[in-house]
């Protein structure tokens, strides 16, 4: 049977029980709506928060960006890995004793200050809807691929399935339809994995068969190393960003994945602080599962990709090639007129995706205007490599398929998470907690549902337009939570004297600091600037680390200058601090 047919039939299935279990879990209630009544396993919610936390970024383009960046590329695999830990750690059970199940909820408490929790739903809308374009976008590279469609096209597909279960269900629905996607993704992940290692190791299990040998006795890494050189790349396992760097967009990565507030909700979604401990651990194992893979499916796709193209003439190329090359995300330029592809180091084309003619060249290929003087013809998106590691490596049609679909639960399952932090933040902490204190339960579901389908669009819109690949989006989301949220939460914790002046100072700062430099650096705004001009040598992706520490230092400097908190919340901030006596997470 055909790719195309395993694809809708698997698919096809996993929707239906995603859209069955959305039906099963409507929310009745803003409690079940926003928290899932408190009333989920542990398991259950380990289970969810996994799906969660692993978006499009860990299952389409982390291994993707590996496979490029070798060496350099291992920043997103400790950033995102100690982030969770740092966040299971040293917030979650603060948080979840304290009570309030969003960041802004527990921003205006603790800072006694409508203001302070106003900036903090400005602050949560930036970095959600940032980190929501990335999924959009995950989505529709999918969507795109196995409907044989324009990438926009998809993405559009793709925010009216997201729009589905998350109006539906909320935060009940969607956690248990997480459930359903955590197995979807790991399986989907994992069974390519094992056949590819088995193909080119003799080991099935693919963290060792990384470290194996292949035909001709030398190791995996070794071969790859060679293959990089001879082609004028940088050895694969050598890297070229500065120490500096890679330090920076670690600790962004880490900061910014404890302050980010759709995983910080989870911790609210079981009946206990004990439980929120269980589930933290039991999600940390889960999400080990796939981030010990990732690397080894990057090796063996760069790998495979450069054998199967390099100096191999167009008319003989894979079906696989031509059908990611119809979806725009794969381009070749016969820049010497051979019909060979030439993949060797230089950029293929000017910019950073291609911008397609209407008409075929001499040997069919899809013809690209804008075609620069390097002398490497063969552009690829980084974010296909998971989604076509398995058609480069001949799998059967049904691990093709089912890799599709894994590829949907993990963006479909942090986007639905994503749009109820939107959704949350407008409904609970702007318009009840603020405008509107008298608003009724239902009317309060209803503003939720409005403001999630007004983020969707929004969503959409920068999923069509993203600043970068999926993983590149995603990790100026969390500098962007790194340089807002993380110092407000963490002195909120362990600082009594913080107050709300310092918070509100330190938030403002960091989180328009960290904006003008992902829109200069990144969207070329304000003059831009190349990798020659970054403020002491720190990429948009590590800046979040520099606006974190001025943020600490303002939020210090102003909350000493300025009068001490009231009694009440600093006997409060003393008391979240002590394990026992932590009791329901409240609704209201």
């Amino acid at each position: 049977m055909s790719v195309q047919f395993w694809t809708w039939l698997l698919v096809g299935l996993t929707f239906a029980l995603y859209f069955g279990i959305a039906i099963w879990a409507r929310a009745g209630s803003t409690k079940e709506f926003y928290v899932a009544g408190g009333g989920v396993s542990p398991l259950a919610n380990g289970m969810a928060t996994a799906a969660d936390w692993m978006s499009a970024a860990s299952f389409i383009s982390m291994a993707g960006i590996i496979s490029f960046s070798g060496y350099d590329g291992s920043v997103y695999l400790m950033g995102w890995t100690g982030g969770y830990v740092l966040l299971a750690l040293l917030l979650a059970p603060y948080l979840r004793k304290f009570g309030k199940f969003t960041v802004p909820d527990f921003i205006g408490d603790r800072y006694y200050s409508n203001t302070a929790r106003t900036v903090a739903v400005i602050c949560a809308l930036i970095v959600s809807f940032t980190y929501v374009a990335g999924q959009m976008r995950g989505v529709g590279i999918v969507f795109s691929q196995f409907l044989q469609v324009d990438i926009n096209i998809g993405v559009i597909i793709g925010m009216a399935v997201v729009l589905t279960f998350a109006l539906l269900g909320g935060m009940k629905g969607i956690t248990y339809t997480q459930v359903a996607q955590y197995c979807v993704l790991i399986f989907a992940f994992m069974v390519p994995a094992f056949f590819i290692s088995m193909q080119m190791t003799g080991n099935i299990i693919p963290q060792i068969g990384m470290g194996s040998k292949v035909e001709g006795g030398v190791f995996l890494l070794d071969k790859l190393d060679t293959l990089h050189t001879q082609l004028g790349f940088n050895e694969y396992t050598s890297g070229t960003k500065s120490t500096w760097d890679v330090f920076a967009i670690t600790l962004a990565l880490m900061t910014g994945t404890a302050g980010l507030p759709h995983v910080i909700v989870r911790f609210f979604t079981v009946p206990k602080v004990k439980d929120a401990r269980k589930s933290a651990g039991y999600a940390l194992f889960l999400i080990a599962i796939l981030y010990t893979t990732a690397p080894a499916i990057a090796v063996f796709s760069r790998t495979n990709l450069i054998e199967t193209v390099s100096n191999k003439e167009y008319k003989e190329i894979p079906e696989w090639f031509k059908n990611w090359e119809n979806t725009g995300l794969i381009a070749w330029s016969d820049k010497n007129g051979d019909g060979k592809i030439q993949y060797v180091a230089g950029n293929a084309l000017s910019g950073k995706k291609p911008e397609y003619t209407d008409a075929r060249g001499a040997n069919g290929e899809r013809v690209v205007a804008n075609v620069s003087d390097a002398s490497n013809e063969l552009y690829v998106d980084r974010d296909i490599m998971v989604l076509a590691n398995p058609e480069i490596a001949n799998l059967p049609n049904w691990v093709i398929g089912l890799v599709a679909a894994g590829g949907l639960a993990a963006a479909l399952s942090t986007a639905a998470g994503l749009l109820l932090v939107i959704s949350t933040s407008v409904s609970h902490d702007l318009v009840k907690k603020q405008l509107k204190p008298d608003i009724s339960d239902k009317d309060e579901l209803k503003v939720a549902r409005i403001a999630i389908f007004i983020a969707i669009l929004i969503a959409g819109y920068f999923g069509i337009n993203p600043p970068g690949f999926v993983a590149a989006v995603v990790a100026l989301a969390f500098g962007l939570a790194a340089a807002s949220f993380f110092p407000a939460i963490i002195l909120g914790i362990f600082d009594k004297r913080m107050n709300s002046q310092g918070a509100i100072s330190g938030m403002v700062v960091g989180i328009v600091l960290m904006l003008f430099y992902m829109m200069k650096f990144k969207l070329n705004m304000f003059g831009g600037g190349t990798s020659a001009d970054w403020w002491f040598g720190t990429s948009p992706e590590g800046f979040g680390t520099i606006a974190m520490c001025v943020n600490v230092v303002i939020s210090l400097i102003v909350s000493r200058l300025t009068p001490a908190p009231p009694q009440d919340v600093q006997d409060m901030v003393e008391s979240i601090r002590i394990p026992s006596g932590a009791g329901e997470a409240h609704d209201h």
